[in-house]
């Protein structure tokens, strides 16, 4: 049964999406059966260039990613998630849906390489794009089928440490 995580922030444009890109990517690598999902409370409708630049230089694809909205998730036939990270403070702030199937739930805080002056952003991007995909190594290595709900919450807790 496939494990589908949901990560969240509040523009869907930059770091959901890296945790999506790299999530998936270490999923299909390691042969496990992850799906990851990436939305926003308030999606800006585009995805910023630098994080598809990060994501595309990785060897990602990522023509079929879009800027979204949780709500999306939340309709009848969505997927069930077993697991639903934040990666940006003001979305992990923010009142959440109620998500079917009451999914474990972490922080994960990355600072916003959108910040960061013209000139150094793709740096920035790349970095933020390792920085996640350790994580979302971490977490794709768990063994996720035979874990309780429990046990993946104490993991994901550990994991937001490294």
């Amino acid at each position: 049964m496939t494990t589908n995580v949901l990560i969240l922030c509040t523009h869907n444009s930059a770091r959901s999406v890296l945790s999506e890109g790299m999530l998936n990517h270490w999923a299909q690598r390691l042969g496990k059966d992850i799906k990851g999902f990436s939305a926003g409370s308030a999606p800006s409708g585009r995805i910023n260039p630098y994080a598809l630049q990060a994501l595309g230089e990785a060897g990602i694809d990522t023509s079929a990613y879009r800027s979204k909205s949780w709500d999306e998730f939340v309709t009848d036939g969505a997927p069930e998630m077993r697991v639903v990270i934040t990666v940006c403070d003001s979305a992990a702030a923010e009142h959440c849906p109620y998500w079917p199937g009451s999914p474990v739930k972490v922080h994960w805080g990355y600072a916003d390489p959108s910040n960061a002056p013209e000139a150094d952003k793709p740096q920035a991007f790349e970095l933020t794009r390792q920085a996640i995909g350790y994580r979302m190594l971490q977490l794709a290595q768990l063994p996720l089928e035979t874990m309780t709900n429990a046990e993946l919450q104490q993991a994901l807790d550990a994991i937001s440490k490294s």
